[in-house]
C-alpha cells in the first residue's frame, strides 16, 4: 500500500507546483486539492499514516497527517514529529490537524512556547493563539502581550508570524485588551509592509484587528 501511494504521489508531482512551493520552503509538487482527494479515498488509516510519515517525503507526510488518528499519538511522538518536520506546510498541518486534537496539546503548548528552537516555539504560539480564541480561561493575556511587546520585533520569521497572529487574536477576541494590542502593533510595525493580495486582509496587526472587529460588529448589527 505504501509503495502504491508513493507511486501515485510521484505521478502527481508537478514541476511548476514544486517551484512555487519551494519558494515557501516546501519541497513537494503535489497539488493540495489532489492530496486531499487521496486522503478522502483512503479515509483514516493510522498504520499507513505512520508508514507514510517514516518515508520522510513531504507530500507523503502531508497525506499522513490527513489520514492519521490524532489521539493515537503520544506526547513524545508529537514532539519528535514537529522537530523532524522541517517543511513549513508539514509543521502547520501537524499543529492544526493533529496536535490541536490531541489530549497532549496543552502540555506541548507550554513546553514548545519556551523552546529555544524558534520553529518549535512558533508551534507553541500557534497553540496559544487557538486557546486565546476558543479557551482563554486561565491564560495570562496581559503576560502574553508583555512577551510579544518585548520579543516579537526581533524574533525569527516563523516565530514572529506566530506571535503576531496571537497579538491580533487577543485584540480581536478580547475588547479589554484591544487598545493595548493595537498600540503594540503600531509601535512595533511588524508586517506593516507585508504584500497583501487584493481582497485579503493585511497581517499587520492594527489593520487585521480593526477589520475583523468591524466584520463582527456588522454581523451583530444585521
Amino acid at each position: 500500500m505504501v509503495a502504491e501511494v508513493m507511486a501515485e504521489l510521484a505521478d502527481l508531482d508537478n514541476p511548476k507546483t514544486r517551484r512555487v512551493n519551494e519558494k515557501h520552503g516546501d519541497d513537494h509538487g503535489v497539488n493540495l486539492s489532489a492530496l486531499r482527494a487521496i486522503a478522502k479515498r483512503l479515509k483514516t488509516q493510522q498504520e499507513l499514516a505512520c508508514q507514510l510519515w517514516e518515508t520522510g517525503d513531504t507530500a507523503a507526510r502531508l497525506l499522513a497527517l490527513l489520514i492519521c488518528r490524532p489521539k493515537a499519538f503520544g506526547r513524545d511522538e508529537l514532539d519528535a514529529m514537529l522537530r523532524e518536520a522541517r517543511a513549513p506546510k508539514v509543521q502547520d498541518w501537524l499543529v492544526n490537524y493533529v496536535v490541536k486534537k490531541s489530549p497532549h496539546s496543552e502540555e506541548l503548548r507550554v513546553a514548545w512556547t519556551a523552546d529555544p528552537d524558534p520553529v518549535v516555539a512558533g508551534a507553541g504560539w500557534a497553540l496559544t493563539t487557538e486557546r486565546v480564541a476558543k479557551k482563554p480561561e486561565g491564560l495570562d493575556l496581559a503576560g502574553l502581550l508583555d512577551v510579544i511587546e518585548a520579543e516579537m520585533r526581533d524574533a525569527p520569521d516563523r516565530l514572529q508570524w506566530a506571535m503576531n497572529h496571537c497579538l491580533a487574536r487577543i485584540g480581536i477576541e478580547h475588547a479589554e485588551y484591544r487598545a493595548r494590542a493595537l498600540g503594540i502593533g503600531e509601535r512595533l510595525e511588524v508586517l506593516k509592509d507585508y504584500p497583501t493580495s487584493p481582497g485579503c486582509t493585511s497581517p499587520y496587526a492594527p489593520v487585521w484587528i480593526t477589520e475583523m472587529v468591524r466584520r463582527q460588529q456588522d454581523e451583530t448589527a444585521s
